[in-house]
């Protein structure tokens, strides 16, 4: 597992055992305790929480599921809504502006980049526009913080084209078509994680999830470069292909293997097919490379 992942997973099981979502943090668990790889220790922890999540708040099944949405809906907007209000503090002077900035140039740490991005759309000076541009076109700059930067723009109402560098190539981007989530990418790129998704659930239901997980993490990285433009195609060969890589990738990060006779079986893979699905694999190797080895300058 990459250890972005493993990071992202750990965050997300504290949080449900904070919002006291039992259920999801034992499938989550359970979940953990399949991949391979991993550190001893962090087995033992997984292994001791789930047996105490199993014994104090046993499956019942019992809750009205009209209820139980509405709770979660309700929480999920009063999470949004803190969330924001921490993002977003009224007392906006030069010395906050200014420290967002320098955390989100120079901290070494990504995930703190990240967060001073998600604080930078809600600064209210003109400025910061061109602050982000600039930094984007003069520095190297991680692809997941360059994706992030952009998200920023957009949200901010930057409108225009950009071109910079990303993994090793110049790419010109249109701010205003910056996805937001995943259902503002193009719908090609939306029906390879169905396609994926579909096949996955059939050995084990909660490879969706994580195959989602996967594919947002692999989009951050490769937004505008040839290999996404390629992704982009209406066909269904082009679907199947990477499909059938994601595929492969999510098995290898999750269970260290894969048989990847069985892959291309799956998803139809011909042997007319054989040098393009290699290459969408190689596409999803550089990202699962470059995740591995966290490392800060990918455009070097």
């Amino acid at each position: 597992m990459f250890p972005s992942m493993l990071d992202h997973y750990q965050i997300q099981l504290t949080r449900m055992l904070e919002a006291e979502q039992y259920g999801e943090a034992k499938e989550l668990l359970r979940f953990l305790l399949q991949c391979q790889g991993e550190d001893e220790r962090h087995y033992e922890e997984w292994d001791s929480l789930l047996t105490w999540l199993d014994m104090a708040f046993p499956e019942n099944g019992t809750a009205d599921e009209g209820t139980s949405l509405l709770a979660v809906k309700h929480e999920e907007e009063n999470e949004a809504s803190i969330r924001e209000q921490l993002l977003n503090p009224p007392d906006q002077d030069e010395a906050y502006v200014n420290q967002v900035l320098y955390i989100m140039q120079h901290h070494p740490m990504i995930d703190q980049q990240l967060l001073a991005l998600e604080r930078a759309a809600y600064i209210q000076s003109p400025d910061i526009n061109d602050s982000i541009e600039k930094w984007l076109l003069t520095e190297p700059v991680h692809p997941v913080v360059q994706f992030k930067a952009l998200q920023c723009l957009r949200k901010r109402g930057v409108t225009g084209s950009l071109t910079i560098e990303r993994l090793g190539e110049t790419v010109q981007l249109e701010l205003d078509e910056t996805p937001l989530s995943m259902e503002d990418f193009p719908e090609p790129v939306v029906r390879i994680l169905e396609r994926t998704a579909q096949a996955a659930e059939v050995d084990d239901p909660t490879l969706p999830h994580f195959a989602g997980e996967l594919w947002k993490e692999s989009l951050q990285f490769l937004y505008g470069t040839a290999a996404y433009h390629w992704m982009l195609r209406e066909d269904e060969d082009t679907v199947d292909i990477f499909a059938a890589a994601l595929h492969l990738t999510l098995l290898l990060t999750v269970y260290g293997s894969a048989n990847d006779d069985d892959i291309r079986d799956t998803y139809g893979i011909s042997e007319g097919l054989r040098f393009r699905y290699e290459q969408a694999c190689r596409a999803l190797r550089q990202v699962a490379v470059l995740q591995q080895s966290g490392d800060d300058d990918p455009q070097s």
